[in-house]
């Protein structure tokens, strides 16, 4: 009897130790009773009986997930390669424990699934200059997915979209020709308010004759400035409307044979 004892305290003493688990800040443990689910525990120190209850930790913390590449064939019929990263993390231990087998697997074919079934029905120019908006495309089907397993995804970024030479050649031709396409229209619009704005001072210059003469004097002093051998004159205004009126006085003029 006094040899059982301290041998009965050892055996007391280490089951309570065995029964001891440490839960840190950013886990949570999923206590089942009997194979049935019981509670969450933790954060701290927790007590689960050995033999009757099993305890399952699930790690809160942000994961970073990323999916490899996958081959996108846009809904313009051009075959890019695509790779991105998901930002996630568990909010409900219990799902995530109960409802999948294993969410971090579950996650990740769910991710590179949903990738190839977004981006498949957007174009290429759409992949290339809206990643912002297929990103939130993108997050928003992932988490009301995976809600039933206790996860929360909080980010998706696509990360690359590679394209072969051939499509990176007609895209810089495109480009190119954009890039013309826009100078040309520049340009004609110039064109066009140059001559609304010509055509604006030929009518002030029409109403105001001081207008015209001032334009004159204006264009004297900008040819006598030039460093040139030739000065050109111009005929004033008043002397080229008196031309032709002296050309009919002078015929009247002349005496008739």
């Amino acid at each position: 009897m006094i040899v059982s004892l301290p041998f009965a305290l050892l055996i007391i003493l280490i089951v309570l130790l065995s029964s001891l688990r440490v839960v840190r800040e950013y886990e949570r443990a999923v206590v089942f009773l009997l194979g049935r689910f019981w509670k969450v525990k933790g954060p701290g120190l927790i007590i689960v009986v050995p033999v009757i209850q099993q305890a399952v930790k699930v790690d809160l913390r942000t994961r970073v997930l990323d999916v490899p590449t996958q081959d996108v064939i846009s809904r313009d019929n051009v075959s890019v390669k695509v790779n991105a990263v998901v930002y996630y993390r568990v909010v409900d231990p219990e799902k995530a424990v109960i409802r999948v087998e294993d969410f971090q697997l579950a996650t990740s074919q769910l991710a590179q699934t949903t990738l190839r079934s977004v981006l498949g029905q957007h174009e290429l120019d759409e992949m290339l200059a809206e990643r912002e908006k297929l990103n939130a495309d993108i997050r928003r089907i992932l988490d009301e997915q995976t809600d039933a397993w206790g996860i929360k995804v909080s980010n998706v970024e696509i990360k690359h979209v590679d394209l072969d030479e051939s499509m990176i050649r007609a895209i810089a031709r495109q480009a190119e020709a954009e890039r013309e396409r826009r100078a040309k229209v520049i340009a004609a619009e110039g064109e066009f308010q140059a001559a609304q704005r010509m055509l604006e001072a030929a009518e002030i210059m029409a109403r105001r004759p001081e207008a015209m003469q001032l334009r004159y004097l204006v264009a004297l002093q900008d040819i006598a400035n030039e460093k040139t051998q030739t000065l050109v004159f111009p005929i004033p205004i008043e002397l080229a409307r008196l031309l032709p009126h002296l050309g009919r006085a002078a015929s009247d003029g002349a005496p008739h044979e």
